[in-house]
């Protein structure tokens, strides 16, 4: 039999058959051991083949993983080698990001937008919590949105509780498996219950003494939002390890930098300290936006200390 995965909880599996019915799945030993560095070898979103345990019940084997389209990828943690698909085979990424209360920084959003080029996923980053913002806050939303809509991606200003923002998100989504992240008390919770009043997920409030989200979704998850619209819900990210890149190959996956890459005196230039480097004299006439560039050395100098 054949399906697809809709939620993990590290040990089983959630598929959905063809046919439409849902099945609790495990894994087999030799599956399970195919990468030691994988700390999930099945993800939502995956497609698998699996056996029912027995005709009477709904529970199954999974034999193999189908090949993956496109993945999102995250190193366990800071300190660790091991890395984690947060899920697979995805048409767009939907990261929900907030000015204040909690504050979204511009190097969380690029690590991701930079794992969304690598593995070619679109991205819509979404600006929430629009109703809760001062002037000082509306200035700076104004200015992410104006950096980001340059670059080319679609961004979204809205407020969860305003319906005309909802739907104007559902459209976005349809006839899409799109994974929606972003740090815990963004909102992404929230949204989902909007997009699909009858989910009815649970939420949480921020933390008052460190105004930072805490986990309301505890394991990953895909969710109906309309017959042709599914959205993957995961646990909030505090920082988001990339893994598997090179130096060299950053300046690549920054559409706003690797334009001016292309164009440097040096193959191997890495754009900090070189003569006639073109991404340093772009960034010198505003070309580049600052925060973009002190992103991309974030990622470089993180990269170098492991």
């Amino acid at each position: 039999m054949k399906g697809r995965v809709i939620k993990s909880t590290g040990s089983w599996y959630t598929v959905k058959s063809d046919d439409n019915c849902e099945y609790n799945c495990r894994i087999k030993g030799k599956l399970r051991l195919n990468d030691s560095k994988l700390t999930n070898p099945i993800a939502v979103g995956d497609i698998v083949t699996f056996e029912k345990e027995n005709s009477n019940e709904k529970t199954g084997i999974i034999k193999n993983v189908e090949p993956r389209v496109n993945y999102l990828i995250r190193r366990s943690n800071k300190l660790s080698s091991k890395y984690h698909i947060i899920a697979s085979n995805i048409d767009c990424i939907l990261l929900i990001v907030t000015i204040a209360k909690p504050r979204t920084t511009t190097v969380f959003i690029d690590r991701i937008l930079l794992c969304a080029e690598a593995y070619r996923i679109p991205a819509i980053i979404v600006i929430n919590k629009k109703d809760i913002y001062n002037i000082e806050q509306l200035n700076k939303l104004d200015e992410l949105k104006h950096i980001y809509n340059n670059i080319g991606y679609k961004v979204l200003v809205i407020s969860a509780l305003n319906d005309n923002d909802i739907e104007e998100l559902k459209k976005e989504l349809s006839k899409k498996i799109s994974l929606i992240t972003g740090h815990s008390g963004v909102g992404k919770s929230t949204i989902i219950n909007k997009l699909n009043p009858q989910l009815s997920l649970k939420t949480s409030s921020l933390s008052k003494y460190h105004q930072r989200g805490m986990h309301s979704t505890t394991f990953a998850q895909m969710h109906e939002i309309t017959p042709n619209s599914h959205i993957i819900d995961t646990p909030g990210i505090k920082d988001f390890g990339i893994i598997d890149f090179e130096n060299e190959n950053i300046s690549l996956y920054f559409k706003d930098i690797s334009k001016y890459a292309a164009l440097c005196k040096f193959n191997n230039c890495t754009h900090v300290f070189e003569p006639h480097c073109k991404v340093i004299e772009a960034l010198k006439k505003n070309k580049i936006p600052v925060s973009r560039y002190e992103s991309y050395i974030n990622i470089v100098n993180s990269i170098k200390a492991e």
